[in-house]
Parts: C-alpha cells; sequence; structure tokens
C-alpha cells in the first residue's frame, strides 16, 4: 500500500466494461427470481486493491509553518460520487455511491501527528441505487437469495436522496469533526473536517454515518480505509509495499431481472428483525477474488465492513483442512499487540467494524492454492466452531451458502525475503488491569429488547436503596446478583437516541463501562473517540429479564454464573466489542485527545439505524467543576476520587458493581 498519491483513483481489476446508460441506476420493480438462482463462479478475477491517497501541504508547498512555529494541516478534497463498477466478470457493472469513484474508496494514508483537513464534498448525481426490500422468515431462509418480489419492494428507499456525513471510524478526533449522524449534508454541499492523527499507527476507516439510513449508504458503497503510521511500527520492517494488502470484506445480494438473469443492481433484502445478510462475499469489492502471492511473508490489513455479518476466518489447503502456524495476528482495531498470536485453531472471528492486522508466511507453500475461507453461521451469536468440524463446509439452513473469501496462489519460485516474525511487537502495550486504573468512574450498559422486540441501549444507574422488583417485574427496573452472591438493583435512565443525555464524561477521565447482554442477538458496540481493552468477560443467566414486562421479579435476578477467558486475539486496544447473548463485558477507557459530543452504538447497521445509539460528551474537568455543563442529578462538584467518585445520572461507584474485579 505505498503506491505513488494519486488523486485520481484507479481502475478496478476487475473489468468494469463501457458505461451503461444513466438510466440504468434508475428505481425499478425488482422481480422475483427463479426457483433456482444463478451462479457466480468462484475465484475468477483478480483482487483490487483501492488507490492510495497522501495528503499534500496546503498551496502545494512541501511544508508551511505559521509564524507561531505550528505546522499548518494538509488538506484533502474528496467527492463522494456515483460510479459503475464491475463486482464479477460476469456481472454487468453495478451502479453505486462511491469515495472518488471507487468502491470501496481511496485508501488515505498519514503519519502520527500529521494533523489533515478533508472537505468531503457530495457529488452524487444519481438515484439511491440499491433496491430494498423485506422478506418474511422462512426455513430455508430467502433473505440471502438473489431476487426479490415486487411486492416485497420498499418503495420508499428510492426516493432517498444522497444525504450523506462522514466518520472516520476509530479516529480520535473532536465531537465538532466527527460526522455527526443528524449533520449530513446534501448533493453540492461539503462536509469539513479536521483529524489531529495523534494516535498509534493503526488501520482505521471512514463510512457514512447518516441517521437512519446508514445501513443503506453503506450498502451503495460509501466506505474506505484510513491508515495511521508511526516509527513504533516502522521500526519492525514489516512487510510493506506490494506485500502489504488491504481487505475490506463484506457481503452483497443482487437484483434479478424478469428473465431470471443478473441485472448488477444491488438488493438489500433482510427477514426482519435480522439484519442484512448476503450470499456474495466481496473482498476490495471484488466477489470471490483470487491473489497470487510470492513464497514470502505478508501482510494484510483486514476490516469487516459488512452491515450484519461475521467473518470467522480460517486459512485451508486444496482439501479444505486447515494449514497450521502461516498466520499470525500482529494488531487489533487500535493498534499493534505486545506480541504476535497465533491464529486460533477455531478461526479468527471478526464481527461489523473490527479490523485485524495478520501475517502469514507463504514461504513453505509455494505452488500451493489456498484459501480463506469463513465458517461463522449467520447470525452469528459467538459459537465456537464445533470439534472436527470443517471450516470450509457450508451450511445454507444457516445463510452460509459459499464459505470462500479470497484464493491465495502461491508462486512456484522461492523468494527471498528478509523478514523474521518478531518476538516483541509494540514496546508502548500495556495490558490493563482493573486494579492498576487511576482513578475511574463506573457505568452500566444493557443491550436489552422491548416488548415489541426491537433491540435498545439501556443506561443504568443503581436503583435507590429500598428499590426491589415485586412479584411482578417493573418496566425499567433490572436486579442482578454478581459473583459473591450480592443483589443490586439498577433502574433504566435512558433507551432510546432522543432521551436525555445522561453521560458527562471529564476529558482525560478513565472510566470503566459493564456491557450485559440480556437480548437474543450479539451486538458489537462501538465507542466513538476512544480507544478501550477488554478487561473481563463473564458468563451471566439472563433468563430471569422478562422482555414483556421490562425487568426481573422478586427472586428471579440476572445472575452471574462464570468467569469467561478474554482471548489473546481480544486483548489489544479496541474501539469496537462482541458482546455475546449472555455475556458481560468490561472494558476500559480514557476520554482524551478531544472535547464534545459523540456516540456510542450497536454495529450492525440495521440494528443502529433501528435505534441502537446513544450520545455521550466529553467536557473539561473545570467546566464540569464549575457546573458550567447541562445538569448531572446528585452530581458532587469536586473531581471524583478513588473513594468517592463523582457520579454524574447513570454513573455508577467503583463499588457497586457486579463482579467488579
Amino acid at each position: 500500500m505505498t503506491a505513488p498519491a494519486d488523486p485520481t483513483p484507479a481502475p478496478s481489476t476487475v473489468p468494469a466494461g463501457p458505461p451503461p446508460d444513466p438510466a440504468a441506476a434508475r428505481p425499478a420493480p425488482a422481480p422475483a427470481g427463479p426457483t433456482d438462482p444463478p451462479r457466480l463462479g468462484t475465484f475468477r478475477d483478480p483482487l483490487p486493491i483501492p488507490p492510495v491517497l497522501r495528503p499534500h501541504h496546503p498551496v502545494g508547498l512541501p511544508h508551511l509553518v505559521h509564524p507561531n512555529g505550528e505546522d499548518r494541516p494538509a488538506e484533502l478534497r474528496l467527492q463522494l460520487r456515483s460510479s459503475h463498477r464491475r463486482l464479477h466478470s460476469e456481472l454487468p457493472p453495478t451502479p453505486l455511491w462511491t469515495y472518488e469513484g471507487s468502491f470501496p474508496g481511496p485508501t488515505i494514508e498519514v503519519r502520527r501527528g500529521q494533523r489533515l483537513r478533508v472537505v468531503w464534498t457530495n457529488r452524487i448525481d444519481t438515484p439511491f441505487p440499491v433496491v430494498d426490500g423485506t422478506v418474511p422468515m422462512t426455513p430455508p431462509p430467502a433473505d440471502d437469495q438473489p431476487g426479490i418480489d415486487p411486492a416485497d419492494v420498499d418503495r420508499a428507499a428510492a426516493l432517498l436522496p444522497a444525504w450523506t456525513v462522514t466518520h472516520l471510524h476509530g479516529g480520535r478526533t473532536g465531537g465538532g469533526h466527527d460526522g455527526w449522524t443528524e449533520n449530513a449534508v446534501l448533493p453540492g454541499e461539503s462536509q469539513l473536517a479536521e483529524y489531529p492523527n495523534d494516535q498509534p499507527a493503526t488501520l482505521l476507516w471512514y463510512h457514512d454515518h447518516a441517521m437512519g439510513i446508514t445501513r443503506l449508504n453503506v450498502q451503495a458503497g460509501l466506505a474506505g480505509l484510513y491508515l495511521v503510521r508511526d516509527e513504533e511500527e516502522d521500526a519492525l520492517g514489516l512487510p510493506a509495499g506490494p506485500y502489504e494488502v488491504p481487505l475490506v470484506l463484506c457481503d452483497r445480494n443482487l437484483e434479478l431481472g424478469p428473465d431470471g438473469r443478473f441485472t448488477g443492481r444491488l438488493l438489500h433484502k433482510t427477514a426482519a428483525p435480522l439484519p442484512f445478510f448476503g450470499p456474495y462475499t466481496l473482498v476490495n469489492g471484488a466477489i470471490w477474488p483470487y491473489l497470487e502471492v510470492r513464497a514470502r511473508w505478508y501482510r494484510f490489513r483486514v476490516l469487516n465492513a459488512a452491515n450484519g455479518r461475521a467473518y470467522r476466518l480460517h486459512l485451508v489447503d486444496e482439501q479444505g483442512e486447515r494449514v497450521p502456524g502461516a498466520v499470525w495476528q500482529i494488531g487489533t482495531d487500535a493498534g499493534l499487540l505486545g506480541a504476535p498470536v497465533p491464529l486460533p485453531d477455531g478461526g479468527l472471528a471478526l464481527t461489523p467494524a473490527e479490523r485485524a492486522d495478520l501475517l502469514i508466511d507463504f514461504g513453505a507453500l509455494a505452488g500451493r492454492t489456498l484459501r480463506l475461507v469463513n465458517s461463522a453461521i449467520a447470525p452469528y451469536e459467538g459459537e465456537p466452531l464445533p470439534p472436527g468440524a470443517s471450516p470450509a463446509e457450508p451450511h445454507p439452513d444457516q445463510r452460509l451458502t459459499d464459505t470462500g473469501v479470497l484464493e491465495f496462489r502461491v508462486a512456484r519460485e522461492p523468494a527471498g525475503d528478509p523478514f523474521a516474525l518478531p518476538a516483541r511487537l509494540a514496546p508502548s502495550y500495556t495490558r490493563l488491569s482493573h486494579d492498576a486504573l487511576p482513578e475511574h468512574t463506573h457505568r452500566m450498559l444493557l443491550l436489552a429488547t422491548d416488548p415489541q422486540g426491537d433491540f435498545q441501549l439501556w443506561e443504568m444507574a443503581g436503583a435507590e436503596p429500598d428499590a426491589a422488583p415485586g412479584a411482578e417485574p417493573t418496566d425499567g427496573l433490572v436486579q442482578l446478583r454478581d459473583a459473591t452472591g450480592q443483589l443490586s438493583c439498577y433502574r433504566r435512565v435512558a433507551r432510546t437516541f432522543d432521551d436525555t443525555l445522561n453521560w458527562h464524561v471529564r476529558q482525560d477521565g478513565w472510566e470503566v463501562w459493564t456491557i450485559l447482554n440480556l437480548s437474543i442477538a450479539l451486538h458489537p458496540v462501538h465507542l466513538h473517540l476512544v480507544r478501550f481493552q477488554a478487561l473481563s468477560r463473564e458468563d451471566w443467566d439472563v433468563s430471569g429479564f422478562r422482555q414483556a414486562a421490562g425487568g426481573t421479579a422478586a427472586g428471579s435476578p440476572v445472575a452471574f454464573r462464570g468467569p469467561l477467558a478474554v482471548a489473546p486475539s481480544d486483548q489489544g486496544w479496541k474501539d469496537t466489542i462482541q458482546v455475546p447473548p449472555g455475556q458481560l463485558v468490561r472494558i476500559a477507557a480514557q476520554f482524551t485527545g478531544a472535547t464534545g459530543r459523540f456516540m456510542y452504538h450497536c454495529h450492525l447497521l440495521e440494528h443502529e439505524d433501528g435505534g441502537m445509539m446513544r450520545p455521550f460528551t466529553v467536557t473539561p474537568g473545570a467546566v464540569l467543576d464549575l457546573g458550567g455543563a447541562m445538569p448531572m442529578a446528585g452530581a458532587p462538584a469536586a473531581a471524583p476520587t478513588p473513594a468517592t467518585p463523582a457520579m454524574p445520572a447513570g454513573a455508577t461507584p467503583m463499588s457497586g458493581m457486579p463482579g467488579d474485579s
């Protein structure tokens, strides 16, 4: 990924064909598909590599300095444009909304501390390019098959304007530049953002975040990678240039015409309340591509950019058997690990928005044909691959019709490769533990479902001392029994995006968030602004929570069952964390680097658009102490101490958390 900077995106290596008639992008009824849908060949097309953009300094000068000695920010101007790309050589060109005509968008590459101003200009000039519809839940599943009955198409989606706002996912940037979900712009308008890039080397990504339609805008093509480099990474001498390859994974579905053939248009077809699961796996915008590699080490920067599908990745040989010892993980969402971690036998699971920095040694595999495969059924709930199961075996009854992701074709000739896997990676990496944290505030978050079956984020506060559930549950009152047997009651203080803002965070302060999933679905929870680490995982019996009533009854608390291991691959710095059903995850973060209003949410985009999103603010401590922020019921004027932490609404003292350790 060290190609020269070029503001003009390179064409996809999958031939795009002649430009189609613009009328092809106009909304039209989507006919039903045949009983036996057409099939696409696997591993027919080479892997496309997105173009790389490296920022330039203003006025074309390599370096400008203000009189006070401060560097002027570098600048980039990116256009959101309508485009047509061929996703597979057997398909017609697909109408898309893109960044700079590329799907995924150009990879932006910066150095740590290189402040960057980006002008995101909306130049989209075509109707919404994706057919949207909902089908009934049926066995076998119909939502991951191509084609849709016209009666199931949502006609309102065809009228959507190109209303977009770009969020730098994982970026440490001010609230005014974070891409607030309601601050979207229409065609002809621009969004201005400034990114300090004052964070360790890592793989970020940018994508649309428009309120209520993120799932659709991202489906249309609005996503791309963003790389931060630093000296710590440079010192490792990791594979670079053509030996460092981005892998943007996602799934898509396709419309069928009246003749049962592919039209080329994308199809966002769901079976509510499930998120989107498509039958076709794309890597860098191509369906089931291949990559020719030399017999040497490669570095792969992997992003799960899917709406709702998880990928549990394995490297397998020609017979579908695992290839042991070849794959190592060296980084997570927000930076390098302290030491390399081998790929687990059960595969590496990435839920939407999670990233992995992988090294693969093809040195002993010359002349072989290998495949990266996905063994995660959909919906994925964090369950392990059963013992003895083949990771390459499809499960069409569980929305895994084809396990293929990417084929590697290893050259026969040996390659001179000076790289050796280092025993130590990032000297700056420190594994956090609860007892070693500075003074901090605790918060409690429940992932719950309302009586109508809608997933929600419940912000909880410690209930009054005399509060206790009765024989019948009280809506919003939940009793927990921790590992010591102690009972605690929590009262819901918010559950929708527009409820009162409760969580006012002190700038540079540390917080521990306890996230307990009472629902039936796995939720990848993403916090804007910060990176965090998972301190612990626990197994909880959530059967006492009564969804229809919204609480627990006397004698039936939600109860601790036992500790769970935090996998080595999950011990790095993160910005998105998997929370499976019945699990409690405790994360620690320092809210530093910026102030303003931010969001946290489930990164299953259909859940996010459905309401699993809440705001929080980060404010200088002196402002909070002066009472200059919005009211925080019960918050003392003094800064928190280990013994008596400040408790704004929704916060909980350190000693009052279930299973705190």
